[in-house]
């Protein structure tokens, strides 16, 4: 029997159907996160039999809220809710499976091309309908409410955190620019009309030796606390911690909270100026006088002694003269300290700044043994990244930084915890910006060298700092210009990923 012409070609492309393999979707070969060797590592993806044992399911905590400072490219992308019925039915049936969970997170072979997690300001979850008392006044009210006692001069403020129009944040994290790009594209696609986009903020790793740093040049990250029953290996110093320290409902979390928000948290957004110029000509211009160091090593330590870290990471408590690299590479070393030495003929706790002073950096918002117990109940988990361009030649050569907003540079500060009030408000007022903590200290520690500031205070109030010269302890030198300018941000609650079509798109 003779083929029809129609036949033969049916035929053939049946053929070429069954030859040709059926595509699949691309699985990771890398990961889209950093991990470096000063920070401590994410758990393995065993992890979740045992965080199940403590009660966390991390297949319903949003990935961003445990990674700590681990993304390579994220964007901060703040949105309002101009129609809430279409933005409720896009949430549920096109956002929630975008959504990435801790778990997914935890193996290359699971990560997505980009991760997507949603947070929602009091405003933007009142504009959803979602009324329900989370427990939470300061979150309630919203950070513009809370500006002068954070220190902040609202008239620095972006004029897009002024306020409450901010509904929600979308962040997205890749480790690509253009594949976080692309996920936005794809989201705003999703969501249409339905919101308007309010602001946005571009963050990534900084290049090259400094991938972990941020842009003063100190490696960041290390003090990460450990959380019960998801970390997999707690570091000698790491602070270990309850979950409910950080994840609303869990183990540790003593208020009542509504049963939907169960291992949500409350995201504090903060975008923080760097005065990368000004500061390092700051800390080239006041080299100490320790007799065995260059000019150079005596500024280097002078800077090291502000932030309590020298750049590479080190602790100045391990490392107070000279900076030691191999010391900071090793996770099981360059947090185990706690600024202590019993063991020291003639050392005493409350007179002792010779190692570290009492205003460093890392002392005012972690006291260790100051305190005698880390059971401080103040604990967060940093989930921040840089933001903006290196220094430039010229900025570099004036010693000044630009005004051009493109070359702003800083920090898009993230915090986590189940209590803004007892988390990132309570450490910035009662810690950082108070002269007199650490209590009990011979002479007043004075503000952190940093962000330290009084509420309401102008920009260049001198602030008090002690300790910054290990051959007089006992001097105190008033700091009159600032290395970091806040710009304003948000609280956000960032709830369980199984909330997002049962409370919020309902």
């Amino acid at each position: 029997m003779k083929l029809s012409y129609l036949s033969i070609v049916i035929g053939l492309a049946v053929q070429s159907a069954l030859a040709v393999p059926k595509q699949v979707k691309p699985r990771r070969t890398t990961s889209i996160l950093i991990n470096p060797d000063a920070q401590p590592d994410l758990p393995s993806p065993n992890v979740a039999a045992s965080s199940a044992d403590a009660g966390l399911n991390l297949d319903d905590i949003q990935g961003d809220v445990l990674i700590g400072m681990k993304n390579n490219k994220e964007l901060f992308f703040f949105f309002g809710i101009k129609d809430a019925p279409t933005f409720k039915s896009k949430l549920a049936s096109d956002i929630k499976p975008l959504v990435t969970s801790i778990n997914q997170l935890l193996s290359v072979d699971t990560q997505p091309v980009t991760s997507v997690n949603i947070a929602f300001s009091k405003t933007g979850l009142d504009t959803l309908g979602v009324t329900d008392d989370l427990g939470e006044s300061l979150f309630d009210a919203g950070q513009f409410a809370d500006a002068a006692a954070l220190g902040d001069l609202t008239s620095n403020w972006d004029p897009e955190f002024k306020g409450t129009s901010i509904h929600g944040l979308i962040l997205l994290a890749s480790d690509t620019v253009q594949n976080v790009d692309d996920e936005l594209a794809n989201v705003q696609s999703i969501f249409g009309d339905s919101i308007t986009e309010i602001k946005r903020i571009s963050g990534a790793a900084r290049p090259g030796d400094q991938v972990g740093h941020e842009h003063f040049g100190f490696m960041d990250g290390i003090s990460q606390p450990a959380i019960q029953g998801f970390t997999e290996n707690v570091l000698p110093g790491q602070a270990l911690v309850n979950p409910g320290e950080i994840l609303l409902g869990t183990t540790g979390d003593s208020i009542a909270r509504p049963d939907w928000a169960v291992g949500g948290s409350f995201l504090a957004f903060r975008k923080i100026q760097q005065m990368v110029p000004e500061f390092t000509k700051f800390v080239a211009d006041r080299p100490l006088a320790v007799p065995e160091l260059t000019e150079q090593e005596n500024s280097d330590l002078f800077g090291a002694r502000l932030i309590g870290r020298w750049k590479s990471g080190a602790p100045i408590d391990l490392a107070p003269l000279r900076d030691d690299p191999d010391l900071a590479a090793d996770s099981t070393r360059n947090n185990n300290f706690t600024f202590d030495h019993p063991g020291v003929s003639g050392f005493a706790l409350a007179t002792n700044q010779t190692d570290c002073p009492f205003s460093a950096h890392i002392r005012k918002v972690r006291p260790r043994a100051d305190l005698a117990s880390e059971a401080t109940g103040h604990h967060m988990l940093r989930a921040g990244i840089p933001f903006g361009p290196e220094v430039t030649d010229a900025e570099r050569a004036s010693n000044t930084s630009s005004t051009d907003a493109d070359l702003e540079r800083g920090l898009a500060f993230v915090t986590y915890q189940s209590s803004i009030q007892n988390g990132l408000h309570f450490v910035q007022q009662a810690w950082v910006n108070n002269a007199n903590f650490i209590f009990g200290k011979a002479t007043p520690p004075g503000v952190d060298p940093l962000i330290g500031r009084a509420a309401n205070s102008a920009l260049d109030t001198p602030r008090p700092v002690s300790g910054t010269n290990p051959l007089n302890s006992t001097e105190i030198f008033s700091l009159d210009i600032e290395f970091i300018i806040n710009r304003g941000g948000e609280y956000f609650f960032s709830p369980p990923i199984s909330a997002i079509d049962s409370q919020l798109a309902v």
